[in-house]
């Protein structure tokens, strides 16, 4: 049974299971090797950031660790999308809580469509780190191996790097926001991802729809 299709279990007090075990150890990992990358990174981008690869073991060590990393965080970014490829679709429920987003932005929730597992913001979140993983793999791969790319095609080299940075600062941005949302807009999201659980009150709060399949409540009268 996919992660998608199962049903949350209830912890003592009434609490729902809103990540399983697999889902918080993908969303660590992918997270965690995210943030060496971008530090390091950051340390290649910029001198005024080298103090990074130092506190990290120095240049070399960041320059060895940084193309493994991203290996393991795109095989993580796809363990994810094995387990969270359906919740992550667009639906026209997602496409009007877009249309209403400033409402979102202004606390005012009761405002916007009743939302699933997963809201409009969270879903695109997540796409732009899908893609940004994929376009960051495939334009570091010319950047590892620089030695193996053919003279007269020293122009790719460039337009790996541009792509490269283009990626990362739009991931950058994304996490940023993901960051931010997780600890300081929606408390009990960092419980969610570490613990697994969410009360219920959180649960009927933000994620209205998925609450109600998952527990059986009457959807509210109009």
């Amino acid at each position: 049974m996919s992660a998608a299709t199962a049903v949350p279990r209830s912890a003592s007090g009434g609490a729902i299971e809103r990540y399983t075990f697999r889902e918080r150890v993908t969303h660590w990992l992918t997270g965690l090797t995210y943030l060496y990358c971008l530090a390091t990174g950051l340390a290649f981008y910029s001198p005024h950031f080298f103090w990074l690869a130092v506190v990290l073991g120095g240049g070399p060590t960041s320059r060895y660790w940084h193309p493994i990393l991203g290996v393991v965080f795109l095989m993580g970014t796809l363990w994810m999308q094995n387990l969270w490829r359906r919740d992550m679709e667009i639906t026209e429920t997602d496409k009007r809580w877009l249309d209403r987003m400033e409402n979102y932005m202004t606390n005012r929730d009761e405002l916007l469509p009743l939302q699933e597992r997963f809201n409009a913001g969270q879903k695109l979140f997540y796409w732009l780190m899908f893609y940004g993983a994929l376009l960051l793999l495939f334009s570091g791969l010319f950047l590892w191996i620089p030695e193996y790319i053919p003279r007269q095609a020293a122009w790719v080299r460039g337009l790996m790097i541009l792509i490269h940075e283009i990626a990362a600062l739009a991931t950058i941005g994304g996490f940023i926001i993901h960051v931010y949302m997780g600890l300081l807009m929606v408390p009990g999201s960092m419980t969610a991802i570490t613990t697994g659980y969410v009360s219920r009150a959180w649960a009927k709060a933000h994620h209205r729809l998925w609450y109600m399949r998952i527990t059986g409540d009457a959807p509210p009268r109009e």
